[in-house]
């Protein structure tokens, strides 16, 4: 008798299971597991620019004590981004930690313009360092947002493709926000950090 009802359950599930992969599900589920991915090495490097500030700003601040507007705006720009609890499914946070992560850059941007006014500063061994892991992170943070860009770009549009619009709309697949960006140009072009070889001290 087991046996028997065992049988029907048996092809109900494989049926169940070819049905699932014809209509894209597995499909849905495998770029959404690779969009969840690209946004976590997103956070990663994200946070590994912040986690170099603190440093960088120490740095400055021994050379530079005059420049507290800038070390201000700096550390207020860092602890502003590294507050928003950002959620990527929600357009409006991802809004607001896009532009929370571009006033640091922004802010970043002034301090290395500051630093060239210190010809000691750029002699500094650490302050030349930390200029090298920033260039580095910036870099590892602009292809992060490229393939997380790319991966949800790849997820909605198979989501909006028939069948698959069929099996997302069924188990609840919405569209997913992206990253927006005035110039898209931007997206691959990381701030610049200088590298010019250290002045030497007047004298």
């Amino acid at each position: 008798m087991r046996s028997i009802l065992r049988t029907p359950l048996l092809l109900v599930s494989l049926a169940a299971g070819f049905l699932l992969s014809g209509c894209g599900y597995n499909n849905i589920q495998t770029l959404d597991e690779q969009t969840k991915s690209a946004w976590s090495e997103v956070l990663n490097q994200y946070q590994r620019r912040a986690d170099l500030i603190p440093n960088l700003v120490n740095t400055v601040k021994g050379y530079a004590q005059q420049e507290q507007a800038v070390l201000i705006g700096v550390t207020e720009a860092r602890a502003k981004a590294s507050s928003i609890k950002v959620n990527a499914g929600d357009a409006a946070s991802l809004k607001q930690f896009q532009q929370a992560q571009g006033e640091l850059s922004g802010a970043l941007s002034r301090l290395l313009v500051v630093s060239e006014r210190y010809p000691e500063l750029k002699s500094d061994q650490n302050f030349r360092d930390l200029q090298v892991q920033l260039e580095s992170t910036e870099n590892r943070i602009t292809v992060a947002r490229n393939r997380y860009i790319e991966a949800v770009k790849e997820y909605n549009t198979t989501i909006r493709q028939f069948p698959v619009n069929l099996t997302a709309k069924m188990f609840g697949a919405d569209l997913k926000p992206n990253f927006s960006v005035e110039n898209e140009a931007q997206i691959s072009k990381p701030p610049a950090v200088d590298f010019s070889a250290p002045a030497k001290p007047a004298g």
